[in-house]
């Protein structure tokens, strides 16, 4: 088998010209050997060319399902960084495809502490690259504006084990997200955009393999443009996504750029750590360890070209071969942050990712926090990014459990929490409001424990959320009450809804608010005890949304008058029908908010200007409300999730404790006579 000198210009393995190119980035490798296998047997060929830093050559007569690594020869010198180690076979970060899912072996270890390196042989225990034909269909794609999205969260094995009516042998994979139960389901609840948990391929690290477990959710990543083999190839992933964009459903990736699932120094050598330990990853001491602002014991240096270059060629590489719509950022401070170690607004990434054409046309969403220091950046993230809004999902919790002084911060997020994203052109959408998500508890268990119990995991219930503002209630009325009037505020607020999967039918994680690790019951979701009556529910409530504009605005209210008919888009009511003063805002016995609101003051013309909202928050007693000039009609009273529309001429109407009522009418007349 010859090699020739090939090209440097595209990174990875590509088919063209009757053989594979081959291209790998490393600035201080000394020799790059690829590692081409059939079956067992192992043919090394040194990559003949380096242009600048990227090490190149061609194989005639390959084509795509080649197997392949890499071993990169160069210094074994922790204290400067350097960690090179050639008896570890490595996979290449531009793989489209690995021929088994990555699972932690000894074999796999780098070194003997820093010390020395680890001779063991790791090609047994090590997935290789599949050489892939790279194909870029054109996509039929929703394109949904944020404006009419409801986003689900679910994860591809917990979303389908548990679905009696999915094939056992399709459980667990991508064929069985496109499955016509799930689609059906998810057309039933009225969502526009289906969120995965990390589908590129992952690693189960030692931590968890040791202790019988496995890295369930996915936030270990090694591969990052191919697809996690568990759940099945690149062409069933594609298929997936065909089908859900057939139901009008967009597709958005949870991916993790912020660190490898390498860990820190005492990792395993798989991949970036052995092919350049010092460009990808953010080092300290000299280079003896690891910048840890992810908690998972690396930080990926992305202020270096070659590692920002390989972050937006994957994600044109989901966006433009495999179909996706967007992406929600895991961890999302770290990319901001500059070779300093600085959140900057302009970073590297942040600033690539924003002039790309391919994406800043699809959904960015941010996780607005790192562990590291400044890292809680919540309303910093420039558009067209969006943000997971943390202050929406306690601040809810916090007000429907009846803690005292909430009512100030329950007006702030559910009118679109715009003292955090009212600035430079942001949208009212930018809030991505949730009231749970993977983690943490599910709504359920929010309302069925007061603490977590993660026994489970392992690590004696010290790992996952302290600060849960859960609350135990022992009534089953009281527990779906609260659940309803929870899933109301959701969906009637402005912004952006996420709801997590289950959450529609009182799907249980046994008090479990770090299920990482628990691919089993505990972490899918219970398709048998779902709770249909609440599924239709959220549905209702879903339709709601979609059909009257006033309740997904994309302009911030802020009580200013309208021109159109000289009243506020924004007034805050007292049940006795009296606007707040400054004395009811903090008045801390208060449990019950009125908000009536109109088509933002500064909106666009005809934006939500025909209608009126007026909705009912109340977490207290049984409380008698009385309504704005009419005439009015009920949409929907959480304490009777059964009851139709209906209009509604009466003065007054009697709220139950833990219930939001939402009414609307129409204020084209007003708008005429004025």
């Amino acid at each position: 088998m010859r090699i020739g000198p090939g090209r440097a210009e595209s990174l990875g393995a590509i088919s063209v010209g009757g053989g594979v190119n081959f291209a790998l980035f490393s600035a201080h490798a000394e020799k790059v050997e690829l590692c081409l296998f059939e079956g067992d047997r192992e043919t090394r060929l040194a990559l003949p060319e380096r242009a600048g830093d990227v090490w190149h050559g061609f194989v005639p007569g390959l084509r795509p399902g080649t197997e392949y690594g890499y071993r990169v020869h160069g210094p074994w010198a922790p204290e400067i960084g350097h960690r090179f180690n050639p008896s570890k076979l490595l996979v290449d970060p531009y793989a489209r495809a690995l021929t088994a899912p990555l699972v932690w072996a000894p074999q796999m270890q780098g070194g003997v502490g820093s010390t020395r390196p680890d001779r063991r042989d790791s090609a047994s225990a090590t997935a290789r690259g599949i050489v892939c034909e790279i194909v870029k269909p054109h996509w039929e794609r929703p394109a949904r504006s944020w404006s009419h999205t409801v986003i689900y969260e679910a994860h591809v094995r917990g979303l389908t084990m548990q679905h009696p009516e999915i094939p056992a042998a399709l459980r667990g994979r991508y064929e069985a997200v496109a499955a016509p139960p799930i689609i059906a389901h998810l057309k039933r609840l009225g969502v526009t955009a289906l969120e995965l948990l990390p589908v590129a391929a992952f690693i189960d690290d030692r931590f968890l393999v040791e202790k019988g477990l496995r890295n369930y959710w996915g936030y270990q990543p090694i591969g990052f443009m191919a697809p996690e083999p568990r759940y099945g190839s690149r062409e069933s992933f594609r298929t997936m996504v065909r089908a859900l964009h057939a139901a009008g459903i967009e597709v958005i990736l949870d991916v993790v750029f912020n660190h490898a699932g390498e860990g820190d120094g005492a990792g395993p050598t798989v991949s970036l750590r052995g092919i350049d330990n010092n460009s990808y990853y953010r080092l300290c001491e000299g280079g003896r360890s690891y910048v840890n602002d992810t908690g998972t014991g690396n930080t990926l240096n992305l202020a270096h070209p070659m590692v920002l270059r390989l972050v937006t060629d994957a994600l044109r590489h989901w966006v433009e071969e495999m179909g996706v719509d967007g992406f929600r950022f895991d961890l999302a401070t770290t990319l901001g942050r500059a070779s300093t170690g600085e959140f900057k607004e302009l970073a590297s990434l942040i600033s690539a990712i924003r002039q790309d054409p391919v994406l800043n046309a699809v959904k960015l969403i941010a996780e607005p926090w790192d562990i590291g220091p400044g890292g809680y950046r919540l309303g910093a993230f420039p558009y067209p990014f969006v943000e997971w809004n943390d202050r929406f999902r306690d601040g809810l919790r916090q007000f429907w459990r009846g803690d005292t002084g909430q009512i100030p911060e329950l007006a702030r997020r559910i009118a679109g929490s715009a003292e955090i994203f009212d600035h430079r052109g942001r949208a009212a959408t930018t809030s991505v409001n949730f009231l749970t998500a993977h983690d943490g508890f599910t709504l359920h268990d929010l309302v069925s424990y007061d603490e977590k119990r993660n026994e489970a995991n392992g690590e004696n219930n010290r790992d996952g959320h302290n600060a849960n503002f859960s609350q135990a209630l022992s009534d089953p009325a009281s527990k779906a009450a609260r659940k309803r009037a929870m899933l109301a505020t959701l969906l009637v607020s402005q912004g952006v809804p996420m709801l997590l999967a289950g959450d529609e039918f009182g799907n249980s994680q046994e008090g479990n608010n770090n299920a990482y690790a628990q691919d089993n019951p505990i972490g899918w979701i219970d398709w048998p005890g779902a709770d249909m009556s609440l599924v239709d529910f959220v549905a209702r409530l879903v339709r709601l949304r979609r059909d009257h504009p006033v309740l997904r605005q994309t302009r911030f209210l802020h009580a200013k008058t309208r021109a159109q008919d000289g009243i506020r888009d924004l007034i805050w009511r007292l049940p006795s029908g009296a606007e707040l003063s400054s004395q009811d805002w903090h008045d801390p016995r208060s449990r019950c908010l009125c908000a009536e609101i109109r088509g933002a003051a500064e909106g666009p013309p005809g934006q939500a200007a025909q209608e009126a909202m007026f909705a009912v928050f109340n977490a207290g007693a049984t409380t008698e409300v009385h309504l704005p000039e009419g005439p009015w009609r009920l949409l929907v009273d959480s304490a009777h999730p059964e009851h139709p529309e209906t209009d509604f001429p009466a003065p007054l109407t009697c709220v139950a404790a833990q219930s939001v009522q939402l009414f609307i009418r129409s204020t084209a007349p007003q708008e005429q006579r004025s």
